[in-house]
């Protein structure tokens, strides 16, 4: 069986700066109609650093759609065209200050495909170099670095709930042991 949906049509409800909301009406894989609500998004990318320590840098950041504080790795979205690896590289720069001597590609993922179109790409960095933060305007975080060991622990315990760190923290695990 042909799993694949088609698409009859698309009607944009929302277009903003962030996301493009969107119903498409389908064809199913037994010939049914339906609709999928969608939230197109252009990707983002996130960048888990580590220094000589296997200390990682972590970003403390308030996230209205979480209500809280979260505790998470620098990354941000993809503008129109760029490049994934150039995203990071400047993400962790505006966030932490800090200039990577490498920088690794380590997986994609998919947050909610049920319904959103984001693909987020994750690099290990290593090598890392201080340098200054320039944070975006109405960007409010805190800096910190801690054990790649504990985040582990943090993951398991549930303490950390931020999924591209979750996935991050266990990738980075697994290559630099």
């Amino acid at each position: 069986m042909d799993l694949k949906e088609k698409i009859l049509s698309e009607d944009i409800k929302f277009k903003g700066r962030i996301f493009t909301a969107k119903v498409n009406n389908v064809e199913l894989a037994d010939g049914k109609k339906s609709t999928r609500e969608v939230v197109a998004h252009s990707g983002g990318v996130a960048v888990i650093a580590a220094d000589e320590n296997k200390n990682i840098l972590m970003v403390r950041q308030y996230r209205i759609a979480a209500s809280d504080i979260i505790l998470e790795i620098p990354a941000g979205k993809l503008e129109a065209g760029e490049d994934p690896y150039e995203c990071g590289v400047r993400e962790l720069k505006e966030e932490t200050g800090c200039i990577a001597d490498k920088m690794v590609h380590i997986g994609e993922f998919l947050p909610t495909p049920g319904y959103c179109t984001e693909r987020i790409n994750i690099y290990l960095a290593t090598g890392l170099r201080q340098s200054e933060q320039n944070l975006d305007e109405g960007e409010f975080l805190e800096v910190e670095r801690i054990p790649l060991d504990t985040l582990c622990d943090m993951v398991i315990k549930n303490e950390i709930k931020d999924a591209k760190t979750v996935i991050a923290v266990l990738r980075a695990k697994e290559i630099l042991g």
